[in-house]
């Protein structure tokens, strides 16, 4: 009989990583789910929460989109037989016509593929992928005087229940 799996553990579900400077930067307009190519000492890794994330972007490469720029370090203990390449060109997996809509909001209409979010499904590593526009200065400063209003208005409702 099989032993029930332990609900603590990571790989049930949950976010490995988040690019936040993506949201800061940019307008993300879709989002896409997208599988990974990985190989077994990143996995490791990752389950040890080993990654940075945020200098990470995608690339469409001879009609197929690619990971650049995120850094898996290998663990000592589980890549000693490899040679780990920590920074390497990840394959991003997605059906064709999602990748046909990608290339050709790139390429038609100016838009740039950004990664959001990295994390396990059915122990899987996932790969949240979004088709944005940039954000210009004066919008980041909308964005965050906006950000700051809505922290405001919660603190001033919860010390008016409080005194009610």
């Amino acid at each position: 009989m099989a032993k029930p799996k332990d609900k603590k553990n990571d790989s049930e579900g949950g976010t490995i990583a988040l690019n936040k400077r993506a949201r800061h930067e940019y307008y993300i307009d879709e989002r896409f789910e997208a599988g990974i190519a990985l190989q077994g000492w990143e996995v490791k890794s990752l389950r040890a929460g080993r990654i940075n994330f945020g200098d990470s972007y995608a690339l469409i490469k001879g009609g197929e989109i690619y990971l650049f720029g995120a850094s898996i370090p290998p663990l000592i203990s589980a890549s000693t037989h490899v040679v780990a390449e920590d920074r390497r060109t990840r394959k991003l997996l997605l059906h064709r016509e999602e990748i046909d809509k990608l290339i050709g909001a790139v390429e038609r209409k100016g838009y740039t593929v950004v990664p959001t979010a990295l994390y396990w499904k059915k122990n899987k590593v996932k790969v949240e992928i979004g088709l944005a526009r940039g954000k210009q200065d004066h919008d980041k400063r909308d964005t965050e005087k906006q950000r700051d209003w809505q922290r405001e208005k919660q603190r001033v409702m919860r010390s008016h229940n409080k005194s009610a």
